[in-house]
């Protein structure tokens, strides 16, 4: 009997557990993985402020009432820094930065039902006027959180721990949407649909990349980045309502199975 071929399914998470984490979860759902990271992380260096270059990494602020953390990325760096948070109420964006605190062995008062920048505004709205909020995350952050909070009342600082670049490697996964190989993708951000066409562009498909991810299933991790993707030709396919990776990918598969198994 002849074995049906696997869905394809690409995944642009960074190169670290996160990418190993999401091979093992779309092969257990019986597809094969595309892994091709579109982010590495650059740690951002601490300005020499006051000319004895020794002021140290980048820290989130101490002197905060509230303290944002966005990314499981995020807390592992001002871990490394040493960063104490002092008396601040400490809030994490979703379930997987939560952890990473628990686990760099700090407290988390505060997570939003909704996971995401306008749920973490929603839910401190009625609770930082006057008060100072202090947003660590990366260059690419949202401004839907920091306009948010100061359309709350808050005196919003924002501190970028690190920045997001493209790995000069990736892009297989575009080459293969551009010949029709590519079954599904899972954009788990903005930054990673602008880094794909970036990498399809560099490599000269482009234009076709995105007409093979129209024949394909794509998944966004949320609004935003169904946006991102819709205003650059893309049609998506799927939303999960939470905005979790094993969702996505779910989801993404099994919307894809039947088209490919026609």
């Amino acid at each position: 009997m002849r074995e049906e071929p696997r869905l394809r399914v690409a995944a642009f998470r960074p190169d670290d557990e996160r990418l190993n984490d999401a091979v093992e979860l779309i092969e257990s759902l019986g597809a094969d993985p595309v892994p091709d990271p579109m982010l590495a992380v650059e740690p951002a260096a601490a300005g020499d402020i006051d000319g004895d270059g020794d002021d140290g990494p980048v820290t989130p602020r101490t002197d905060a009432d509230y303290v944002v953390l966005t990314s499981k990325t995020g807390v592992e760096l001002a871990a490394e820094a040493g960063w104490d948070p002092g008396e601040a109420t400490v809030c994490a964006i979703g379930q997987s930065t939560a952890e990473a605190l628990h686990e760099a062995g700090y407290g988390v008062d505060i997570i939003p039902a909704e996971y995401s920048s306008t749920g973490l505004v929603e839910t401190l709205a009625g609770a930082v006027a006057g008060a100072r909020v202090e947003v660590a995350r990366s260059d690419h952050g949202s401004a839907v959180l920091t306009d948010g909070l100061e359309a709350a009342g808050a005196y919003v600082h924002e501190t970028v721990l690190y920045r997001l670049i493209r790995p000069p490697e990736s892009g297989e996964s575009a080459e293969l949407a551009a010949s029709g190989d590519l079954d599904a993708a899972l954009f788990t951000s903005s930054l990673t649909v602008e880094h794909f066409l970036d990498a399809a562009a560099d490599r000269g498909v482009r234009e076709a990349a995105i007409d093979g991810l129209n024949e394909a299933t794509v998944g966004a991790i949320g609004e935003p980045t169904r946006e991102t993707a819709e205003n650059a030709g893309i049609s998506v396919d799927v939303v999960p309502d939470q905005a979790d990776f094993e969702a996505l990918a779910c989801e993404a598969v099994e919307a894809a199975a039947p088209t490919h198994y026609e």
